[in-house]
């Protein structure tokens, strides 16, 4: 469906920026967020940008393919999407546990989190929530990486089972020019919730640095 895809997202926060008239803006983007950051600043440059944060962010690219043999399978995508159609919101509720690594031996689950995870799914149109598979999946960000010339920050977890660590946040970090990558041991994909006393502060120190 049209308007499901980076491109949109990017061009959707370049307007925003630009009616607001926004400048020495620092961009921090999560997941597919952070490959909304990633192609704006492909597409737009970085005259208005200050600084970016890529947080358990997908680029480069997901996707297994001939140039990148280290990706996921395209039947992972295919088997969110077949979860998505049948029935999305058991497919939010399942999805909570490898996301906030309550799936892991020994993990404490918040039911509390679990329950507003599903609540975030369950209020995206189902056109978003299943186009969005192939925007994140498939879209390869590596040309947009290269033109990042800001400081930039990249927080990954190694236990990050939605956005495997090998194939996004160690490859970015090396396209991106001195960008700075900080590991979380054991941390999962929401470690924004999971460990956000520790990823605010890490925020905070990077955006007064």
């Amino acid at each position: 469906m049209a308007g499901n895809d980076l491109d949109t997202y990017a061009d959707d926060l370049a307007a925003l920026v630009e009616r607001l008239d926004l400048k020495h803006v620092i961009h921090v983007g999560h997941s597919t967020g952070g490959g909304e950051v990633t192609r704006y600043i492909g597409r737009q440059g970085t005259g208005r940008v200050a600084k970016a944060v890529l947080i358990g962010a997908i680029p480069p690219l997901m996707l297994k393919t001939e140039a990148n043999p280290g990706g996921l399978p395209i039947s992972v995508f295919d088997e969110i999407r077949a979860g998505v159609a049948a029935d999305r919101s058991k497919f939010f509720k399942e999805l909570s546990l490898p996301f906030y690594g309550y799936n892991r031996p020994g993990a404490k689950i918040s039911e509390g989190v679990r329950e507003s995870f599903w609540l975030q799914g369950m209020m995206a149109g189902l056109p978003a929530s299943y186009f969005c598979i192939k925007a994140f999946s498939e879209t390869d960000l590596t040309e947009d990486l290269k033109r990042i010339d800001v400081p930039t920050l990249v927080l990954h977890g190694d236990d990050d089972q939605i956005v495997p660590i090998a194939d996004s946040a160690l490859l970015s970090s090396k396209i991106i020019k001195d960008a700075e990558l900080v590991i979380y041991e054991g941390a999962p994909h929401g470690m924004c919730t999971t460990l956000k006393d520790r990823v605010n502060a890490e925020l905070l120190s990077f955006i007064q640095g």
